[in-house]
C-alpha cells in the first residue's frame, strides 16, 4: 500500500487538491450568499468605476472574504469580485444602489464596520471597514442608500 502511494502521490494530490478547492469555494459561495445574490446580479459587461483591490468583507454565517475582493462603485451601483484563484461559483456581481438596503454602522472592539444588506429579497449581510464605505460612499454620491443610517463622513450626533 505505501509502495502504491508514493508511487502515485505526485500524480493524485493536484487532482485530490482541485476537487477539494472546488468544494470548499462551491460551499463558501452557498453558505455565503454570494450563489443567491448571482442570480439576479451577475454583472453583465464590463464595468469601469472606481476599483480598491485586496479589500474584505464578511457576509452572512460568517463567511469571510479577507483581502481577495475587488470592491467598486459607480453612481448606478456597488460592484463585487473576488481574486481570480476564488471565482469558482463567485461570478462578479453588481448590486444597483436600490438593492442595497440597511445600511449601518457597527463597531467590533476599537475597528469600525458598515454592514449593508444586499438584495431587497435576499437581504445578504455585506460587511465592510468603514474606511472602505466611506470610499464607495463618496463615488456614490447621492445615490448611496440612506436608508437606517447617517451619512458616513458626518461625526456622529452627540449622546445625551
Amino acid at each position: 500500500m505505501n509502495d502504491w502511494i508514493k508511487q502515485y502521490f505526485p500524480i493524485i494530490f493536484p487532482f485530490y487538491f482541485a476537487a477539494l478547492w472546488a468544494l470548499v469555494t462551491y460551499w463558501i459561495a452557498l453558505v455565503g450568499g454570494w450563489r443567491l445574490l448571482a442570480k439576479r446580479f451577475r454583472l453583465q459587461g464590463a464595468f469601469v468605476g472606481e476599483k480598491w483591490t485586496r479589500q474584505s468583507a464578511a457576509m452572512r454565517w460568517r463567511t469571510r472574504y479577507n483581502n481577495v475582493l475587488t470592491i467598486g462603485a459607480d453612481s448606478a451601483g456597488l460592484y463585487v469580485v473576488p481574486f481570480v484563484l476564488f471565482r469558482a461559483w463567485h461570478p462578479a456581481l453588481f448590486v444597483p444602489w436600490s438593492e442595497i438596503t440597511g445600511v449601518r454602522e457597527t463597531r467590533f472592539l476599537f475597528v469600525k464596520f458598515v454592514e449593508m444588506r444586499l438584495g431587497r429579497v435576499e437581504e445578504i449581510p455585506f460587511r465592510i471597514s468603514a474606511s472602505l464605505a466611506a470610499r464607495i460612499q463618496t463615488v456614490a454620491g447621492d445615490e448611496w442608500p440612506t436608508n437606517n443610517t447617517r451619512a458616513l463622513t458626518q461625526p456622529p450626533p452627540p449622546i445625551g
